[in-house]
């Protein structure tokens, strides 16, 4: 049998699960972040230099580290592009929770489903001897790993918006996150996320899901907007980024001793 996958669990049970944003590609600083007590972390291959051995590093890491306050923080891996064969590797690896990007409709939505599920189910390709099922000591791997593995997707044009009620109907979606940089561009306000505007689409789009009766989830730093957004009930929260928090911890602490 798979391992639970407390993340989706939590996801379905409605509960709130806050996270970090990790792009650092490095099996060092994922065990470092997966140690925080954050109950998941966004290991990034979209917009950051990780191909699929360094993933592994980093799911390796990220299980070897010891959990502050015994919080498990989830490994939440988003593939480089909607595309069945990065999402079998990644699932190989051991992955059990996805963010898939750039999910337009609802008939994307349903090839990242399948891309994620064994025949019939869907189209994921078997291989016998994969970390995900110990190797090929659990054999019944193939017959459960559905029922652990967690797909997320991301909606991110003002065209997506659109579509969220159709992509929150397609089976084995278990949650939408809202990306809230490329929504922003999507709309005529490049980088500018606190547009009114970009703001009020947000708004309206993680309460929208809710109502679908699935989990809306966005990244978002501030950390006012971010328990704004808990409040209208996002559920899985990325509240910061490593590599920002890093960038900004390093400015300020020269800035202590070399003011502008």
């Amino acid at each position: 049998m798979p391992p639970i996958n407390l993340f989706k669990q939590a996801l379905q049970q409605g509960r709130a699960q806050i996270g970090i944003w990790s792009s650092l590609p490095s099996p060092y600083v994922s065990e470092l972040v997966a140690g925080a007590g954050y109950e998941w972390m966004l290991l990034d291959t979209e917009h950051a230099p990780v191909d699929i051995p360094q993933m592994l590093q980093q799911l390796q890491a990220a299980a070897a580290a010891r959990p502050a306050g015994g919080i498990v923080t989830t490994p939440v891996v988003r593939p480089a592009w909607n595309d069945p064969v990065l999402i079998k590797r990644f699932l190989d690896l051991g992955a059990q929770t996805l963010l898939v990007p750039f999910v337009q409709n609802a008939r994307e939505a349903q090839a990242a489903v399948a891309a994620t599920r064994f025949p019939p189910r869907g189209l994921r390709g078997l291989g016998g001897a994969m970390r995900a099922s110990n190797f090929g000591r659990e054999a019944d791997y193939v017959l459960h790993a559905h029922e652990q593995t967690c797909v997320l997707v991301q909606v991110e044009t003002r065209e997506a918006l659109a579509e969220i009620e159709a992509i929150a109907a397609v089976e084995g979606v278990d949650g939408i996150f809202i990306g809230p940089s490329d929504l922003s561009t999507s709309m005529g306000h490049p980088g500018n996320h606190r547009h009114p505007e970009v703001e009020s689409a947000i708004r309206d789009a993680l309460v929208r899901i809710r109502a679908c009766g699935k989990a809306p989830g966005i990244l978002m730093p501030d950390r006012e907007r971010a328990q704004d957004y808990l409040a209208l009930g996002a559920q899985f929260v990325a509240v910061g980024l490593d590599l920002a928090l890093l960038r900004q911890g390093l400015a300020d602490t020269l800035a202590a001793f070399r003011p502008r």
